[in-house]
């Protein structure tokens, strides 16, 4: 499993990287990233009893991956500035990180408007659960453990949750929301029928509120 973690951290971006930079590769079949990831879902879903326990697995992967994405990029930019405000380093990750993990950017970033400490990051086709039915879990908790890591990384404590929403839904957050007491050996690995959007909900910790309005208040 230790392999296959990496392997999708060095391939997320359809790019190859040797462990010690001696050569780099364009691209990489997208095929291959669905059957390893498929794959790294079923080892996790034959080890649990239930659904919200598998989707707590896949963001522990993502998890300690954050970190190094961050450091990652970090080095590669060579900037000492270190990111200090709760919008920049969540315009960060919906641009920079995420052209970095999957070609593009996020589709939209927003803040909740009912609760300060919660930020929506939307991904209208997010490659983890691109090859996965989500009707019964939320495959893409393994990008929200990666944002998670990145976060703690940067000194953010948040928590961070995937979930779908409706493709005809245009702002609202009407989440699908998953059955945690159903057994996972129900989960499937079949193509979806209809592709829902993702938003990726951050509910940063009250210390990082505390500090960011300090911040403001200069």
């Amino acid at each position: 499993m230790k392999f296959l973690t990496s392997f999708l951290l060095l391939h997320t971006n359809y790019k190859t990287y040797h462990i010690h930079n001696t050569y780099r590769v364009d691209q990489v079949s997208l095929s291959a990233f669905a059957l390893l990831y498929s794959e790294l879902v079923q080892y996790h879903q034959n080890r649990v009893s239930n659904i919200s326990e598998l989707e707590r697995r896949l963001e522990s992967c993502g998890y300690g991956i954050g970190f190094k994405v961050l450091e990652l990029l970090a080095y590669r930019s060579r900037e000492t500035k270190r990111e200090t405000r709760i919008m920049s380093i969540l315009q960060f990750i919906s641009t920079t990180v995420w052209k970095h993990l999957f070609g593009k950017g996020a589709d939209s970033l927003e803040r909740a408007i009912d609760n300060v400490d919660e930020y929506m990051i939307f991904d209208n086709n997010p490659i983890t659960s691109t090859f996965l039915s989500t009707h019964q879990i939320s495959a893409d908790a393994y990008i929200s453990g990666i944002v998670a890591g990145i976060l703690e990384g940067a000194g953010f404590t948040a928590r961070v949750s995937a979930h779908s929403v409706s493709a005809d839904d245009d702002g609202d957050m009407n989440t699908n929301t998953n059955t945690t007491n159903k057994s996972s050996s129900n989960i499937t690995t079949e193509l979806p029928r209809k592709k829902d959007k993702t938003v990726f909900l951050v509910k940063f910790s009250e210390k990082v509120l505390e500090r960011d309005t300090a911040l403001e208040n200069r």
